[in-house]
């Protein structure tokens, strides 16, 4: 995420990925691809600690505690999230197709 290169970032998301945001809403692979590719969303930090793992046949769920922070639209971000994503093997390989954010104050 941190290299901000929507060919790599694509890379790991099923064509089919969706991802709903910190504030409920609710966005697919092109348009946040979009957003990296224009420069509308950056990221210079991106961290995940905490994980669990649950591997589900050809299916996993994985939680974690991650860490981001960048620029949207010009203005400076930098969250603290629970983040959970569901992972299909296709192809032989993993791909996320649906990342959950919630937002986590800092103790």
């Amino acid at each position: 995420m941190v290299t901000n290169d929507p060919e790599s970032i694509g890379a790991f998301m099923a064509d089919d990925w969706t991802i709903i945001g910190t504030d409920g809403s609710v966005g697919d692979k092109a348009m946040f691809l979009e957003l990296v590719r224009s420069g509308t969303l950056t990221h210079d930090v991106m961290e995940s600690h905490d994980f669990q793992v649950r591997v589900y046949g050809n299916a996993a769920v994985v939680t974690a505690r991650g860490v981001s922070g960048g620029k949207y639209a010009g203005e400076s971000f930098y969250l603290v999230e629970r983040v959970s994503c569901v992972f299909v093997r296709q192809a032989g390989n993993w791909r996320c197709v649906h990342t959950h954010l919630s937002p986590l104050a800092e103790p």
